[in-house]
């Protein structure tokens, strides 16, 4: 099961993620997420995954879709709020923490991009 809450904000979409994200979720966030990208020009985009509990590829992979939607439009992406160890091993297991930055919190996504 997953749970998004999706709020735009000073420019920024931010994509807060609950519960798990995998092959049988990520149609969900795609849905919710892809659309608001390209029918607003979204730029910037902040994941918080503070309440994610599991992640696996189809998640990593639609997190880097999203990336690469963003960064058309010469925008960028993070990630923040990573807590829960079983996502962090993922993550430091992929590749994506070369394309998007880290952050501890939403607060301090907000102060990286700084638009």
């Amino acid at each position: 099961m997953l749970e998004i809450d999706i709020e735009f904000r000073k420019g920024i979409l931010f994509v807060r993620l609950e519960g798990i994200l995998n092959s049988e979720t990520v149609n969900k966030l795609n849905r919710e997420v892809l659309d608001t990208i390209k029918i607003n020009g979204i730029k910037y985009i902040v994941f918080n995954f503070e309440n994610l509990y599991y992640i696996d590829m189809a998640g990593i992979n639609a997190i880097m879709k999203h990336y690469n939607l963003v960064n058309a439009y010469h925008g960028k992406g993070l990630i923040c709020g990573i807590c829960n160890n079983i996502v962090k091993n993922r993550i430091k297991q992929s590749n994506v923490l070369d394309y998007l930055s880290e952050t501890s919190n939403e607060l301090s996504a907000l102060r990286t991009i700084n638009i």
